[in-house]
């Protein structure tokens, strides 16, 4: 469907296009550490398009483990052709399930260089799943849907998040709490520092719910490393969602900045805690939706606007050392993998390629779009600079940097701020929080 912004113009309202499609890889292709040996859940890669606020507006998440590089190029081109708008009007994330595809075709093209082509993910898979991605967005647009109301609601999450880094009264890590943990001493301890609220917002037809997109910071896995490919406790919780409103109703989850929070201090990785962390996001969701406030929106308080950051390197990383393990066929093919993963994002800065944050205004709410594994102290910053809105955050667009910590978190240790985890210094605090803020002090 053609849409220019000459007839958007013209319209007195917002339209929505919900789309949704399948990712799920096939068996026998590398899923996180491991190979896919069974499909316990069916992925999706699920968005919807706006219309009639100048260019389409394009909102997708994935539920991937990773989408980084060039391959957050490749996804945003697709989606953005099939939308007939630009590529800056394109934001795609991944929900970071660790049972589910990676995805970088830089990595990829280092790899094959080597003889290792598809030991990072399948490369052909991908491919196709971008291309019937894009097709079933193309298709959304022949059943656009008025867009008359804006639901905004919140609610704690109970018992999942907690922080990952536990410090000593040195001031630095002493004990890391991964997604699952087993040490008493671990899950004993304080929650730390996390954002315990998860946000909501409903699309209306008029009393018709159309679509809704949820907000919440923290690794989405529950037990995980078993080739087993699942969308684990937010993609159960989601599906609930879905099942309770019903009427063609697609749920959209975005992941907040989790990066140094997870549910290890509630979970212990048994098979049981997976569909009990799911009731407790379910229960969220659901005490959100009775919460929301709906407010009218028209096109003229829809607005997209981007900005490009650069983010400074990691002191530690060295290029001569990476391209000297991924020579070593002495080594095991992990070490190699991620020494061409770290050299695809620095083949990037070094060709000047930027990192782009988004911001979607929808009448009082506003939606940052972000790369990396973020941190959760950003979203708190976020919200704090403007709290006069409804501040929702997606992290885990472009993974390339991976881990982006607070400065602070890089005098403090612990493996997120690593070279081999995190690509960028603490400098980087300081670019993102004025670029977020000059984003969000504009509305």
């Amino acid at each position: 469907m053609a849409c220019n912004e000459e007839s958007s113009k013209s319209q007195a309202f917002i339209q929505i296009a919900p789309f949704v499609a399948d990712v799920t890889p096939p068996l026998g292709s590398p899923i996180g550490e491991k190979k896919a040996l069974r499909i316990i859940d069916s992925l999706t890669a699920r968005g919807i398009v706006l219309v009639g606020s100048g260019e389409p507006i394009v909102l997708c998440s994935v539920d991937w483990r990773n989408i980084e590089n060039g391959a957050t190029d490749v996804w945003r081109n697709a989606l953005a052709q099939a939308a007939n708008t630009s590529r800056e009007r394109v934001a795609v994330h991944h929900v970071h399930q660790h049972d589910a595809p990676r995805c970088d075709f830089d990595t990829d093209h280092i790899l094959s260089e080597y003889g290792l082509s598809g030991s990072y993910f399948d490369p052909e898979f991908a491919h196709l799943a971008i291309e019937n991605t894009a097709t079933a967005l193309r298709d959304s647009l022949q059943d656009l849907q008025q867009v008359s109301h804006i639901g905004i609601g919140k609610s704690r999450v109970k018992k999942v998040a907690s922080n990952r880094r536990i410090l000593g009264e040195d001031g630095r890590v002493r004990l890391v709490r991964f997604s699952r943990c087993k040490i008493s001493e671990a899950r004993e301890a304080p929650e730390g520092i996390v954002d315990p609220i998860l946000r909501l917002l409903v699309f209306w037809n008029n009393a018709k719910p159309v679509s809704a997109l949820s907000y919440y910071a923290t690794h989405p896995i529950s037990y995980y490393d078993r080739g087993e490919v699942s969308t684990d406790f937010i993609g159960q919780a989601r599906a609930l969602r879905e099942k309770t409103i019903g009427d063609e109703f697609l749920h959209i989850h975005f992941n907040g900045a989790g990066g140094n929070v997870a549910a290890g201090k509630y979970n212990d990785g048994s098979e049981n805690m997976r569909p009990v962390l799911a009731g407790r996001i379910e229960e969220a969701l659901k005490s959100s939706w009775e919460q929301q406030s709906k407010v009218s929106i028209s096109p003229s308080e829809v607005e997209w606007i981007t900005t490009q950051v650069n983010l400074p390197l990691h002191p530690d990383l060295n290029r001569q050392r990476l391209n000297s393990i991924l020579s070593d066929e002495s080594l095991g093919k992990r070490p190699r993998v991620l020494a061409a993963r770290t050299l695809s994002y620095l083949n990037r800065r070094q060709e000047g390629k930027d990192l782009e944050i988004g911001l979607l205004n929808l009448g009082p709410a506003s939606i940052l779009h972000m790369p990396g594994e973020l941190f959760v102290e950003y979203q708190l910053a976020a919200q704090a600079m403007r709290p006069d809105r409804c501040i929702c955050l997606a992290a885990y667009g472009d993974a390339g940097p991976w881990y982006i910590g607070t400065a602070s978190a890089y005098t403090e240790g612990g493996y997120e701020v690593s070279p081999e985890c995190s690509l960028v210094s603490s400098e980087a605090e300081d670019v993102l929080l004025k670029a977020m803020r000059s984003l969000l002090i504009a509305v």
